[in-house]
């Protein structure tokens, strides 16, 4: 965003990129200060909001349409973990003083492609001069059903423990974007590995599974063990995971097998936005039956039980303090 010539007010920008992107019978097409939103019969509203900051959940020089998309898709992700349907979302755009609308219109056509590609139109937002960094804030709305609430804290002693696709991509990929691992990875793992840090993968197409069958549920955004540790601690119980269970993609294969000490970044990493999911021993075929029809693939990687901890098992049988391998925290 070096080239300053290309320049426009707010109120024009507004008008030109962000309005044909928002839900007109909600947002009035931006004109007004507010929207006002019709919830169905019988549904409730499910709000999330994630800020994600240049140099810090993404890199300032990463293309503009790729942030814009990561900065939707871990939204959804928080949606998909409650079973929810995606109903739209409000923007925060903090713009660095060398923005330009060439970077403004790819950031836009990133916005465009997600809204339509998971029907989440915009609702309204602001903009805002953020002299220091790029800064996104998105605050999402989804709908469920009014007498579900699949939270961290329903949890409970006697449940199995699942997670989607695979772990440690997300970790590994800011590695491979850091210019570290190139000497142990093919080409096509290099790009696998980067692609999963740069354009994460919210489990949509799994809502209606977890808003029917689980218990408790969250997305893996801070790392497996880190978020494990936070459901069991909402919901006082122990998790114990199994190491040998743990879903990794060849890539991240690849990578433990030759540095068996990065199973640590693997397990303890963030962003993967995958989803971490209970459910009763009694709905384990017919969760995994609609999992593997809605083409996402999950995996048994645990239990709870009583207690209030999180233990690891390793391929020995072994239950290993988790140790230093805790969840990502900003401060």
């Amino acid at each position: 965003m070096s080239d300053q010539k290309r320049r426009i007010g707010e109120s024009a920008m507004i008008a030109r990129y962000f309005a044909p992107l928002c839900k007109e019978d909600a947002a009035y097409g931006l004109s007004d200060d507010a929207a006002f939103l019709s919830v169905p019969d019988g549904q409730q509203l499910v709000l999330t909001k994630d800020m994600l900051v240049a140099d810090v959940h993404f890199f300032a020089k990463d293309r503009p349409d790729l942030i814009a998309a990561k900065a939707l898709r871990v939204n959804l992700s928080d949606l998909a973990a409650k079973g929810a349907k995606p109903y739209g979302y409000m923007l925060g755009l903090g713009l660095p003083l060398d923005w330009t609308e060439d970077w403004l219109e790819q950031f836009c056509v990133g916005l465009a492609r997600d809204q339509k590609l998971f029907d989440f139109p915009l609702l309204g937002g602001d903009t805002v001069k953020s002299p220091e960094r790029l800064t996104l804030s998105i605050t999402a709305f989804g709908l469920l059903d009014h007498h579900r609430q699949v939270l961290r804290k329903n949890a409970a002693p006697g449940d199995l423990v699942y997670v989607s696709g695979t772990i440690g991509d997300g970790a590994l990929g800011l590695q491979v974007c850091k210019g570290e691992l190139a000497d142990i990875l093919t080409q096509e793992q290099h790009a696998f590995l980067a692609d999963r840090f740069l354009l994460p993968q919210p489990r949509v197409a799994l809502r209606e599974m977890i808003a029917r069958l689980a218990t408790a549920s969250m997305d893996i955004s801070d790392g497996l063990l880190g978020d494990a540790t936070k459901m069991a601690q909402a919901a006082k119980v122990a998790i114990t995971i199994s190491q040998e269970n743990v879903p990794i993609s060849d890539a991240a294969r690849a990578v433990v097998t030759q540095m068996p000490d990065m199973w640590q970044s693997v397990l303890g990493g963030g962003d993967d936005y995958e989803l971490l999911f209970t459910i009763p021993p009694k709905h384990r075929i017919e969760a995994e039956s609609v999992a593997k029809a809605c083409g996402v693939p999950i995996a048994h990687v645990g239990s709870v039980g009583e207690g209030n901890d999180v233990h690891l098992r390793d391929k020995q049988g072994a239950l290993q303090s988790i140790g230093n391998m805790t969840a990502y925290e900003h401060f």
